[in-house]
Parts: C-alpha cells; structure tokens; sequence
C-alpha cells in the first residue's frame, strides 16, 4: 500500500488520466443503460401487463422468425413510425433486436417520445431462441 500511494505522488498526471478514464467508463455506461429484463421476465411482461413487443429488425430478419404479436418497426423507421405506438403509451414495451445491442437507441427514442414503461429484451432473440421460446415463423 505504500507503493501505490508513493506511485500516486510521483506520477499525478498519469494517476489523474487514469481516474479520469474511469469515471468517463462508468458515465458512458449508466447513462446509456436501458433497462433489460430476460426472455422468462418478457414472457411475464407480455402474459400479466399486456406488454406490446416492438422488433427493431429489419423485415426479412423478422420474417425469419418473431416473438408472437410483434410489431415490426426497423430501428431505421423508428422516427418516422413511433406514432404508431401511440395507443400503448399505457402498456409496458419490450424492444426486441437480434442479439440486444441495437435495443438501447430504440429505449431512449421511445423514453424521449413519452413511453414510461420501455424495457429491451436482454440477449436478443439470440438469446430468446437459445431459450426455446417460441417463434412465428412465415
């Protein structure tokens, strides 16, 4: 311990750099954090709150396999479409992408739209899939 606190005056620019970076991590990561709920707490969500599912892929990835009475909105169309889920601002969302990392950005346009209740889908459908939920597949 008296190393460290003897490294730390001997080298304050680096020190101060290095607490900087971690603070700049830890920032980035809390205020772009969804909340994530997992494929059994979005199963609930649907089942008890009537939770409307929102899938952010595109088309042909929708149609490849979806959550059952998903609404298929591509995150590139989001702006344009969010009015149509206007009639659910009542109801709990859950965002859907392909493996839960696009999810975020479409959170925070619903949040920032007047959606209280936006939660995205932990994993994806990758991890939905990896579940054995079910799929609707056309």
């Amino acid at each position: 311990m008296e190393q460290f606190i003897e490294f730390i005056g001997n080298h304050l620019i680096l020190s101060a750099l290095w607490l900087v970076a971690i603070l700049a991590v830890l920032f980035k990561q809390k205020s772009g954090a969804s909340k994530s709920v997992g494929p059994q707490q979005a199963v609930m969500l649907i089942n008890r709150s009537d939770a409307k599912v929102v899938d952010i892929r595109d088309k042909k990835e929708f149609d490849s396999g979806h959550i059952v009475d998903a609404l298929n909105i591509p995150l590139s169309k989001l702006d344009q479409r969010i009015a149509e889920l206007d009639k659910h601002k009542d109801k709990p969302i859950v965002v859907v992408c392909k493996m839960g990392q696009h999810s975020s950005e479409a959170c925070k346009k619903l949040e920032g739209a007047g959606h209280s209740q936006v939660v995205k889908l932990g994993g994806g459908l990758t991890e939905w899939k990896a579940q054995s939920l079910p799929l609707v597949q056309k």
